[in-house]
């Protein structure tokens, strides 16, 4: 099979269920977003997260590919995806792993700013970019159904990697960087 279909050479691009979009359409935009904090978390994973990160992380890109494909259906149309979606209890499970993450860790006193470990600092960035995904699947609610479940799901998400970040440099023997506000 060919990486190269030509189909998009116009600036469009398939959706499941299949309608054809502009590529700078708020969906396609959206599940781009979210395709790039999957990309975020593979790059934190290769950085060398803590024991018992891997394996989260790992499950939570397995549900990204699940969100984006969401967005990326024509909506009505997720039953010809064929897979199960992502639903309330995906976002207590995130619940739960953000508990069990904060267990232990230092009181917040401020502001931290991203950093600490190469594992921390790219967890930062994961959370920053979830956030980012987050506003633009809320944008493209605005002109299609979106599922509140997928805008629950990258809230904790982005949660979850601030306390993962933090974990990570506490476990690594780092302490996280405070913000000083200006005098």
């Amino acid at each position: 099979m060919k990486i190269y279909t030509r189909t998009g050479d116009d600036g469009t691009t398939g959706l499941f269920g299949g309608a054809r979009v502009r590529k700078d359409d708020a969906r396609v935009e959206a599940y781009g977003t979210v395709d790039e904090l999957n990309a975020c978390l593979g790059v934190a994973r290769a950085a060398g997260v803590p024991e018992g990160m891997d394996g989260l992380l790992g499950q939570i890109q397995q549900d990204l590919f699940v969100l984006g494909a969401e967005l990326a259906c024509v909506p009505g149309k997720e039953e010809s995806m064929k897979m199960a979606l992502l639903g309330a209890e995906d976002g207590a499970r995130l619940e739960r792993a953000i508990d069990e993450a904060e267990e232990g860790l230092p009181a917040l006193r401020n502001f931290v700013l991203p950093g600490g470990t190469a594992a921390a600092a790219a967890l930062h960035v994961g959370r920053t970019v979830a956030r980012r995904a987050e506003r633009r699947v809320l944008e493209a609610s605005a002109q299609a159904p979106v599922r509140a479940e997928l805008l629950v799901y990258l809230n904790r998400l982005s949660d979850l990697l601030f306390v993962l970040a933090r974990r990570a440099n506490h476990q690594a023997g780092v302490e996280d960087i405070p913000w000083r506000p200006r005098a």
